[in-house]
Order: C-alpha cells, then structure tokens, then sequence
C-alpha cells in the first residue's frame, strides 16, 4: 500500500476548509476528503482533479455545506502519479462512505494510508 503524505498545516494539524488558501492549489491535480468534525466525525466529500478549484466549488456547494453548522469542516489531499486517481478515490469512498457524492469512478480500488 502506498504511502502517502497527507497535506496539512505547517504546524501539523489539518487545514479548515473555510480558512484554506487555494490560491496556490489551481493547477494541482490529485484527490482530497472533505469531512466534519463533531461528535461523530463523518467524510462530507471525496474528489479529484485540480484541487484549488475542486474545493473552492465545493465551498459553494449548498450540498456540500449543508452540515456545516453540525461542526467544523477539514480538507486535505495528496498528490499521486495521475494514472492512480481513479482507483484511490474508489478506495476511499468504499472506506469513507461521504455523505455528498454519487458519482465515483468505476475503477479497481488501490489502497492508500487515510488522513
């Protein structure tokens, strides 16, 4: 399984999804996990693509944000070899089962290391 660095803050705490600056993200392609801490943490969301623009469309989302009042929201990502993507985030939405998203790939899954 590979293991991959999972993105955080340089303080090595995870970034809120509403104070994360994407600006340097626009051109970075990989898969993230939007989820909620609360009582009972749960994954709001799983994508890929370019990752700046993914997550600031998902800010938006009222689907996405529908939860946002039941506890702060966290992103992070990784970056893997493009060809992996498809296979990762089927992985990580049999594992994380989201709330929001029905469209993941069929693909084969390919374990990875969870933020």
């Amino acid at each position: 399984m590979p293991n991959y660095i999972w993105a955080k803050l340089p303080n090595n705490t995870y970034c809120t999804l509403d104070n994360l600056d994407l600006g340097n993200m626009q051109n970075t392609k990989g898969i993230y996990v939007i989820w909620q801490s609360s009582p009972y943490p749960r994954t709001i969301r799983i994508g890929q693509g370019y990752i700046g623009q993914r997550l600031s469309s998902h800010r938006l989302d009222p689907e996405v944000m529908a939860y946002q009042s039941q506890g702060t929201y966290y992103a992070s990502w990784i970056i893997p070899p493009i060809h992996f993507l498809d296979g990762i985030e089927r992985y990580l939405a049999n594992r994380l089962q989201p709330l929001v998203g029905d469209a993941f790939p069929d693909a084969v899954p390919i374990e990875v290391n969870l933020p």
